[in-house]
């Protein structure tokens, strides 16, 4: 299991209007500009993932040991995954639930799920 931040952009670049950036100097991804995620740099790493409340709430609670949060990112919709032990095809449909949360609704309507 796990994943490399080049296989997240390999697959999140398949995705509308996606695009490598950054975000607080870090390499991040976006949809039309809004951000989708970020690799931290932080001490404890880990790739910040926005999704939605009822998602995080379930994977932070959850038994795997690749979500977890921080107390920066508590109140956030925003998960952190430890790509090293995330399941690829799980983290894959995060990012793109992602993708659905970020995007700008005209974009979201011209690409349902």
């Amino acid at each position: 299991m796990g994943v490399s931040w080049e296989d997240v952009v390999a697959y999140a670049l398949r995705l509308p209007v996606v695009e490598e950036s950054t975000s607080y100097g870090t390499p991040s991804l976006k949809v039309a500009g809004k951000l989708m995620g970020r690799l931290r740099t932080e001490d404890d790493g880990g790739f910040a993932l926005k999704c939605s409340a009822t998602d995080k709430e379930a994977l932070v609670g959850g038994d795997d040991p690749a979500y977890y949060t921080t107390s920066h990112y508590d109140g956030s919709n925003y998960v952190l995954v430890r790509l090293e032990l995330v399941d690829p095809d799980e983290l894959f449909e995060l990012v793109h639930d992602a993708w659905h949360i970020a995007a700008p609704a005209k974009l979201r309507a011209s690409h349902p799920r």
